[in-house]
């Protein structure tokens, strides 16, 4: 979801996006390691992507923003790389939410592919966290960072309550040190009421909120196409890898 301008009202966005709809625990990503113990125990999941998918299953690991949410974007993959299919109308993000049934304190953490970077098309690489995805319905916290390392990159944290366009702003910073580039490691975390998002190793921002105490992991793209020149390059920015985790 693209950052609106500082005097922008803090409530529009679309709904969440999380396991309910889950067809199969999570397991493996294609064979790269992860598992899944019983209740009260901590839960993994990693991927390099290495499938050819549009959209993401990796064995029905992966729900997606239109194939299960009907109003979002699906996320697809090549080796080494996932990508969002977001166009046309804002918030409607490539969305993809890990299935089965997820502990209440999560870290999600990818590596960022970006390249060709264009600030008008607001190429964001997204993280999502205690998320659910139903038709016509995403919920969930997603954590956004700007794929550009000039003074318009900025740092979002949100809610989603639901309907496309149906969102709370918890964080919105900006500035260069909050944009990711390529081979740069995102992650973000919640624990409790609070979410910490961290660029390298370095914590960059926190929110806090208690709305939503379940739900799955995953990730998600933006691109805005306004103008013409943003139209297609969504291959230019991604995660080459992903892992989520989550215990009681």
């Amino acid at each position: 979801m693209r950052a609106p301008p500082p005097a922008a009202i803090l409530l529009l966005l679309v709904a969440g996006c999380g396991g309910g709809a889950g067809r199969s625990d999570a397991g493996s990503g294609g064979g790269a390691g992860g598992s899944d113990a019983g209740p009260g125990a901590t839960r993994s999941y990693t991927t390099t992507f290495p499938l050819t998918e549009n959209p993401i299953s990796e064995g029905g690991n992966w729900i997606d923003g239109q194939t299960d949410g009907l109003d979002w974007h699906d996320m697809s993959t090549t080796p080494g790389l996932a990508i969002g299919h977001q166009s046309g109308s804002s918030y409607t993000d490539g969305t993809a939410l890990l299935t089965g049934s997820w502990g209440p304190t999560q870290t999600a953490e990818a590596v960022v592919h970006a390249s060709s970077p264009q600030d008008d098309c607001y190429q964001e690489v997204e993280l999502r966290l205690r998320s659910a995805l139903a038709p016509h319905s995403c919920t969930g916290y997603e954590i956004s960072f700007k794929a550009t390392k000039t003074s318009g990159a900025y740092l979002i944290i949100v809610r989603w309550n639901g309907a496309v366009g149906d969102f709370s702003y918890l964080l919105n910073v900006s500035g260069a040190q909050y944009g990711v580039t390529e081979g740069d490691v995102v992650k973000a975390t919640i624990a409790g009421d609070v979410i910490t998002a961290s660029i390298d190793g370095v914590e960059v921002g926190t929110a806090t909120d208690a709305t939503y105490a379940t739900g799955n992991p995953g990730m998600g793209m933006n691109l805005e196409t306004g103008d013409p020149t943003c139209v297609g390059t969504n291959g230019n920015y991604g995660f080459t890898r992903y892992t989520a985790t989550a215990g009681p």
